[in-house]
């Protein structure tokens, strides 16, 4: 084993330390979640493994999902007022293996019972600048809402922009259109042109998504605004992309239909879609037991992605004990 592999499991080692203790001392409650499932995510962006169970199941269903993040399991645990809790483990992803992707890797999910999206942005950031410290490297902060990250850096408006106007953006950038939509055009602009040109040691907090992309997060139109947000936020260290956060949304109805799209997405595009989630979807309406979902924000965050960024580089091989070409 040659130094820089040794170096970067040892750095992962002190970095889970180092995540305990911040959520010990805040009062956070690790918690361990089931990493089968008889419901799969329904995002159509994510793709999920399966597999089948040949022992007895009274009658459930014999196929079974691997969890894609801890989100839904613990919810149900918020629901039954666990509180403040977190999880650190792995979750898995079908189709993802490259430079910056591996099949299985690490995720840190926590909530915040009584806090909202941008509160919860800021303890993100704290626990970023806390990692980097085990490096000796300090990062500035930089905040700003979605729309005027794009009207800062692109001089667009992406909430009103034409589809047209947002491919003409991407510029040099060519990209293949058949069965693009507006919302796959603005995930381009972010990925080919905003993040490259974040710096190195700049923490970007960008908060208020498009409605078309609140996944699970709440919506809210402020007086005198034009449109809707999504009280969602993310956080990028350098140009990698660390963490994605929701105030959550808590109507059962509205997240049923949610997922109902989802699929109807997926059925377009000729892709399995996993089944809905009625035990979360349980949970967040306080039925079977639970007392619904309380108020809260949650937040996922990649490990494997921050050990990335504190080493400085761009191969997720270079943070694992073996990746998926070595598994």
């Amino acid at each position: 084993m040659n130094d820089a592999r040794l170096a970067a499991l040892r750095l992962r080692a002190s970095l889970y330390a180092t995540l305990r203790a911040f959520f010990a001392e805040h009062g956070v409650l690790e918690v361990e979640t089931p990493v089968l499932s008889r419901a799969g995510n329904t995002d159509p962006n994510i793709a999920s493994f399966s597999l089948t169970f040949s022992g007895r199941t009274d009658g459930a269903p014999p196929q079974r999902w691997l969890r894609t993040s801890p989100e839904f399991p613990l919810k149900r645990l918020l629901a039954e007022g666990v509180g403040d809790c977190y999880e650190l483990g792995r979750v898995f992803r079908d189709g993802e293996a490259g430079g910056r992707h591996n099949p299985e890797f690490t995720m840190l999910e926590w909530y915040r019972v009584g806090r909202d999206h941008r509160w919860l942005a800021n303890e993100t950031v704290d626990l970023v600048r806390l990692a980097l410290r085990l490096v000796g490297r300090e990062a500035r902060v930089r905040t700003l809402s979605y729309r005027d990250l794009f009207r800062e850096r692109l001089d667009i408006d992406p909430f009103l922009a034409s589809e047209d106007a947002l491919r003409q953006a991407l510029g040099d950038v060519l990209i293949d259109p058949a069965g693009l939509q507006r919302d796959d055009w603005l995930d381009l602009l972010v990925t080919h042109r905003l993040q490259p040109a974040f710096a190195a040691d700049d923490i970007h907090v960008v908060h208020d998504y498009p409605a078309s992309q609140c996944a699970l997060a709440r919506l809210r139109q402020d007086p005198g605004d034009d449109v809707p947000v999504a009280e969602r936020f993310e956080v990028f260290l350098g140009p990698l992309e660390l963490a994605n956060g929701y105030h959550e949304l808590r109507d059962a109805a509205e997240q049923r239909a949610r997922f109902e799209h989802d699929r109807a997405v997926r059925a377009v595009r000729g892709h399995a879609a996993p089944p809905i989630d009625d035990a979360l979807l349980a949970a967040l309406a306080g039925i079977d037991g639970h007392a619904g979902l309380p108020p809260c924000a949650g937040v996922a965050l990649g490990v494997d992605r921050l050990l990335m960024a504190m080493l400085g580089t761009d191969r997720i091989a270079d943070v694992l004990a073996f990746d998926f070409a070595r598994a």
